[in-house]
């Protein structure tokens, strides 16, 4: 069976290549699309979509952002199973940083500039946001169109979805993120913070096998 895999905002498949997939799985990356100028959400999902092969059973996996469009792909095209790392499966669970970027739309305000990953100060707060400890942050940052960034967090702001109850979640208990204290995750990895699929990568590997063995 296929396991089609989408990373997180920005990042390339770096961020999951320490994780040992099942065997039984034939893992497909999907690469992040670039959003044309001023595109809806679930056109953005459409074009995603259009890569997944429905004619024979597959599966889905997203990472952080990617959990939330794999969730958006399964509503067009439905997966045996849907995996999230490090996601949320409502917009009930997302933190309190996050619900206000929604209610004060402040994303939709700031300069496309402000999303450069060179900035000093944009390194600064994603790394305290995303894994203090972890000074290699942005070498999984690979997809850095400014304007795709700014997108894809606006978003993760305005995002709206019912659980899923075919989805299995799997969150660090350390993730700054999407803390555990919103969610009801099937799996918790001990110590992980938002980055734990590279630092917890064989716990990960783990819990993968015992999804898809079942």
């Amino acid at each position: 069976m296929k396991l089609y895999v989408v990373s997180g905002l920005g990042a390339d498949f770096t961020v999951l290549e320490k994780i040992t997939f099942p065997q039984n799985l034939e893992v497909v990356f999907l690469n992040w699309l670039i959003p044309t100028n001023h595109e809806e959400f679930h056109h953005y999902v459409g074009r995603m979509a259009a890569r997944v092969d429905s004619s024979e059973p597959f599966a889905l996996l997203g990472y952080s952002f990617g959990g939330l469009i794999v969730q958006e792909i399964d509503k067009i095209k439905h997966a045996e199973k849907v995996v999230i790392l490090g996601s949320i499966k409502s917009d009930k669970e997302k933190s309190r940083f996050i619900k206000f970027g929604e209610v004060s739309k402040i994303t939709r305000f700031l300069p496309k500039q402000m999303f450069n990953v060179k900035s000093a100060t944009i390194y600064s707060f994603a790394r305290k946001l995303v894994d203090p400890k972890n000074p290699k942050l942005m070498q999984y940052l690979k997809v850095t169109d400014p304007y795709y960034l700014k997108w894809g967090i606006q978003k993760v702001s305005d995002w709206k979805f019912e659980p899923n109850p075919k989805v299995i979640q799997i969150l660090g208990s350390k993730d700054i993120v999407f803390p555990v204290k919103y969610s009801k995750p099937d799996y918790v990895v001990e110590n992980g913070t938002h980055l734990f699929p590279v630092t917890k990568a064989k716990e990960v590997s783990k819990i993968l096998e015992e999804i898809f063995s079942k």
